[in-house]
């Protein structure tokens, strides 16, 4: 199978059973072999005390894209640890865009980075993610 077409499959099978990501209103925009590209417009439900995008939020679009770009490779894949930086706030209304960028994949473990930017391309945050490869798959292959 070809990798692009495996990464699509694989974000096809995740992204059915991923509760979490279509609740708080994160979209798949982009997927290929290390890559994905996600996106969450902040709503009013967003917000934190300050009336800004709580950090949480923010973090859950970074990992949902962390977390595509891993399993993209039609290998079950956690994350083991990461570290998140939030640099500028990001209020309703605005259009925030994560794009997670494989660094590093040896064995069983990767390496991500994961930037994201607000509608005026300004970064609001960015993220480092270690993945972990378990065994198993998303779905069988021709072959196996």
């Amino acid at each position: 199978m070809e990798a692009q077409a495996r990464a699509e499959k694989c974000a096809k099978i995740m992204l059915e059973s991923d509760s979490a990501t279509k609740h708080v209103g994160i979209k798949l925009d982009k997927i290929g072999p290390g890559f994905a590209k996600m996106s969450m417009k902040v709503r009013s439900y967003h917000l934190n005390g300050h009336n800004i995008c709580h950090g949480g939020f923010i973090f859950t679009l970074a990992d949902s894209t962390f977390a595509f770009a891993c399993n993209s490779y039609n290998e079950l894949t956690v994350a083991q640890f990461n570290t998140i930086n939030f640099i500028e706030i990001a209020e309703v209304g605005e259009l925030l865009i994560a794009t997670a960028e494989e660094t590093n994949k040896r064995g069983r473990t990767g390496i991500y980075d994961v930037r994201v930017i607000g509608s005026d391309n300004r970064v609001i945050a960015e993220m480092r993610g270690c993945s972990r490869k378990l065994d198993g798959r998303h779905f069988t292959e021709e072959g196996e």
